[in-house]
């Protein structure tokens, strides 16, 4: 995500005409773009993002069922 944002101010820069961006030939501005598609494929390709949704959704549901049990007086368990 932090090189679509690169992508996108590199863009803005450079149709504004602001700064040493405005020189710069249009193949390096967009070239983030590509790195940014590149990155998306690899991510999906290899089970990054599902993995991680899934890392994400399992440590809510840990906090939810520890504070459950903190609300009843049960001490939870400890990661192993």
């Amino acid at each position: 995500m932090y090189l679509l944002g690169l992508s996108l101010i590199l863009l803005a820069l450079k149709y504004l005409e602001i700064g040493p961006v405005a020189t710069w030939s249009w193949w390096w501005v967009m070239s983030p773009f590509g790195l940014t598609l590149l990155w998306w494929a690899w991510a999906d390709a290899t089970g990054y993002t599902k993995r991680k949704a899934m890392e994400k959704m399992d440590q809510r549901k840990q906090d939810r069922i520890n504070k459950s049990k903190e609300a009843l007086g049960i001490a939870p368990r400890k990661p192993r």
